[in-house]
């Protein structure tokens, strides 16, 4: 169940119109790393967790705290929009909001579309999208996902922050990105509480079973690349993350296998392969010969 109270976390009111910046804006609300990205994710996650306790209330928590994050933003590019100039001086281009918008670099569907409001969508305009969302159903792999998540999402708002000069905008920018360091360390040690009780360790899934392994090829750090100084980190030497094994450093991959021969796919599928050209080559020389004769 959810309840919708009509307050915000933080105040999001930006000190004068800036359509172009809504437009910037969008990005972190619709974009892969925006936040209703992580709403979804988070939110999925809890409806995918397996177990009661801490971690599913985690994730229930941190997933509401991101839809008011959605409900910020959206407000915040509407008041953006809210009485903008157009972007272009010139009244013959001014007259005609939608080239003036083209031209002044704004999203045309802020106003076209959502009549001087915001949308799901990334700062391009391409719509939010649901694959951009992991809910895996193993807390470690899904945790490891929430922590990119917000580093992506944090970088992007720093980044935004730097792009304008309005005290209200980057007021609640400065919020945010203080939101997404707490949530950043949420889930660092959430991760690591769980391996700590051995629920889930790396690698993920740790339970794969020990006699399907290839166990070199779990611990050979091979150097497909002619930088070797590769070769100087601790993911080439020295003990493995969860203590099982040690490292090692292949300067150069080993030798390949042949590779297969071509598939021959159906040749109702009409594909280019030597089977069907020499087909039709001795069909068409008895066509010729019969014909001929």
């Amino acid at each position: 169940m959810f309840f919708h109270k009509q307050e915000l976390q933080h105040q999001a009111k930006p000190d004068a119109p800036d359509a172009v910046y809504a437009r910037k804006l969008q990005e972190v609300l619709g974009g892969q790393y925006g936040e209703i990205t992580v709403a979804m994710q988070y939110g999925f996650q809890a409806w995918n967790t397996h177990i009661p306790g801490k971690y599913r209330d985690l994730l229930y928590g941190i997933a509401a705290e991101e839809f008011g994050h959605v409900e910020m933003l959206a407000i915040m590019i509407a008041q953006l929009l809210e009485k903008a100039p157009i972007g272009a001086t010139d009244d013959a281009v001014q007259s005609d909001p939608t080239i003036a918008a083209v031209i002044g670099g704004m999203d045309v569907q802020h106003a076209i579309v959502a009549g001087a409001g915001a949308r799901p969508v990334d700062s391009n305009g391409n719509p939010w999208q649901g694959s951009y969302v992991t809910a895996s159903g193993n807390l470690l792999a899904d945790f490891t996902a929430n922590a990119n998540a917000e580093l992506q999402g944090r970088l992007q708002v720093a980044r935004l922050w730097h792009m304008t000069s309005d005290k209200g905008v980057r007021d609640m920018l400065s919020f945010l990105i203080e939101r997404d360091t707490m949530h950043q360390r949420q889930w660092t040690a959430a991760a690591a509480e769980l391996q700590a009780e051995g629920l889930e360790l790396m690698p993920v899934p740790h339970k794969f079973p020990r006699d399907k392994r290839y166990a070199d090829a779990g611990v050979q750090y091979i150097n497909f690349s002619d930088g070797a100084h590769a070769a100087e980190g601790s993911w080439a030497k020295g003990p493995t993350p969860d203590g099982e094994s040690e490292f090692t450093y292949l300067a150069q991959p080993n030798p390949g296998v042949p590779m297969p021969a071509p598939t021959t796919p159906d040749p109702r599928l009409y594909g280019t392969d030597a089977k069907s050209n020499t087909v039709e080559k001795i069909s068409a020389t008895v066509k010729d010969a019969l014909h001929k004769g």
